[in-house]
């Protein structure tokens, strides 16, 4: 078993791929795997990512029957996954070179804690850095989180055995489902922000889904009343 299941949901953006694996097989912790499901893309992205990937034993690939959605997506890429310690990557960010070694250290020294998050860097369509969001330690669920998406932020990683006492992302969400697991997180166990930045998102306006588009206008649109 892997130390570390990276997840990764895909609808229609193989060709911002490249990087976001790349960014995986450079990482300073070697021993992960990373299962992508497939939402039913309509474009070429399935051949672009099997050809990035190669025989990679540890990539692994899955096909929705038809496109379900985000939150039934991520819900299916967490019963795949083999270890304990998973973590969410969209297809179109990356990660920075250190970020599953921090994360796992981060996990090790907290054990009690479900959820464990850092900063994020904004990118612009070629993923070059613009600015750094910096997210904040959850205590409790106050108002504040109930009316604010980026108190916790990418990357956010979990342990799946505290995720499985909760009732799971909501396969049914098409927009928001972070949020609605996040605050299940919250209420089940402690969370640990990390203060390093440690995700790369990427902000461009094609190839994506029209969820991913609106998932990410609400949340600049929060983001722009800081």
């Amino acid at each position: 078993m892997s130390k570390f299941s990276v997840l990764i949901a895909n609808y229609n953006n193989g060709h911002f791929f490249e990087k976001c694996y790349q960014s995986l097989v450079t990482q300073t912790e070697t021993d992960w795997e990373a299962v992508i499901v497939d939402d039913g893309s309509t474009d070429d992205s399935l051949e672009v990512i099997k050809k990035i990937i190669g025989d990679d034993p540890r990539v692994k690939i899955n096909l929705n029957d038809q496109n379900r959605g985000i939150g039934y997506t991520k819900r299916k890429l967490i019963a795949l996954a083999e270890s304990e310690i998973c973590g969410f990557l969209d297809p179109d960010d990356a990660l920075t070179r250190h970020a599953l070694e921090f994360v796992l250290k981060a996990h090790s020294e907290n054990p009690e804690a479900g959820l464990v998050y850092s900063n994020f860097v904004r990118c612009d369509e070629y993923l070059n850095p613009v600015s750094v969001h910096k997210a904040k330690q959850i205590t409790e669920l106050d108002q504040s989180y109930y009316n604010f998406n980026a108190e916790i932020s990418h990357f956010v990683t979990f342990k799946k055995k505290i995720y499985e006492k909760t009732s799971g992302i909501d396969p049914f969400l098409k927009i928001a489902e972070d949020k609605d697991w996040y605050m299940k997180m919250c209420e089940t166990a402690p969370v640990k922000y990390i203060d390093e930045d440690l995700y790369l998102y990427r902000i461009h306006d094609s190839g994506i889904s029209t969820t991913k588009n609106s998932e990410k206008a609400l949340f600049w649109h929060w983001v722009a009343l800081i």
